[in-house]
């Protein structure tokens, strides 16, 4: 009698159970979709935007696309002129500046991975890289103006050089620490275990592990100073002659833009949107290279 009891007071509390199980399983469905439908629409909307702007620059920028733009220097209003001495000065800039910057920090993100992690120095150096890393790019370029500029008397391209590559170093930094964190200290271990130096552990075993990622990081330093204007108008400023001189004033894609796209010449704001086209699709494109190296690689 009293297991009969016992079993039939036992099943309300059973299904009083299960229905507090169903009731919250059916509390987390919608949460999860809610939250699922707005990450897609987050996405949605980003992506908009990011097909907005691309539409709008093709729309733009295309109709002025031409190989007289491409083999032209930059002329005065009404002359036909194109931008072949801006596209050149921004090549050699961002490509020196990114060479300038990118072994700076890679070095330095290694040392904060692998021998200053929990050290007072390293984390000074963090803290100075985070600071570099958000400060407006105007700033860098006064910078480099009072050290490279202001004391020689002139504007130089190696000075707009210098600009961008200050740009670039926190970005590589913050990247490469962050990929060398991602590596599992058993691959250092091992390493370590058949005899290699810590050095030749990095170089080998813990580059070839955080490559993708190195790069990528790279290559978003190569995106943001492509695109750099403000340390430019402060240290190379333009030229709207043909110059490939490191000692004399260098033209570029952002600043020749910025002059243009406020002009009241027609050509010159259509040269501005051509301009833009072309940086855009040309970070594009090295991404786009990079990736299918990286690829081969493996």
């Amino acid at each position: 009698m009293s297991a009969t009891m016992t079993a039939s007071g036992g099943v309300p509390g059973a299904a009083k159970n299960i229905s507090a199980s169903e009731a919250l399983g059916r509390r987390r469905h919608r949460l999860n979709t809610i939250v699922r439908t707005l990450c897609v629409i987050a996405t949605g909307l980003g992506l908009l935007f990011l097909a907005s702007i691309l539409f709008t620059l093709i729309y733009r920028g295309i109709g002025g696309l031409s190989l007289v733009v491409l083999t032209t220097s930059t002329l005065p209003p009404g002359s036909h002129g194109g931008l072949l001495n801006a596209i050149v000065g921004s090549v050699i800039q961002t490509f020196l500046g990114t060479l300038i910057g990118t072994p700076i920090g890679l070095m330095v993100g290694t040392y904060l991975s692998e021998y200053a992690q929990h050290s007072k120095l390293g984390d000074a150096i963090r803290f100075v890289s985070d600071v570099l890393l958000s400060a407006p790019s105007i700033l860098i370029g006064l910078f480099i103006f009072a050290l490279l500029v202001a004391p020689f008397g002139g504007f130089t391209g190696i000075a707009g050089c210098a600009a961008l590559a200050v740009i670039v170093i926190p970005i590589v930094v913050r990247t490469t620490e962050d990929m060398l964190g991602l590596i599992p200290v058993a691959l250092r271990e091992a390493a370590v275990a058949l005899g290699a130096p810590k050095w030749k552990a990095i170089v080998q075993v813990c580059y070839p592990a955080a490559r993708q990622g190195i790069v990528t990081g790279i290559l978003l330093a190569v995106a943001r100073v492509a695109g750099e204007t403000a340390p430019l108008l402060f240290t190379s400023l333009g030229n709207l002659n043909w110059s490939l001189s490191l000692g004399k004033p260098m033209a570029s894609l952002p600043v020749t833009i910025y002059q243009y796209a406020g002009s009241a010449f027609e050509d010159w704001v259509q040269l501005a949107w051509v301009g833009a086209l072309l940086i855009t699709f040309g970070v594009l494109a090295i991404n786009i290279a990079a990736r299918f190296v990286l690829r081969g690689g493996k």
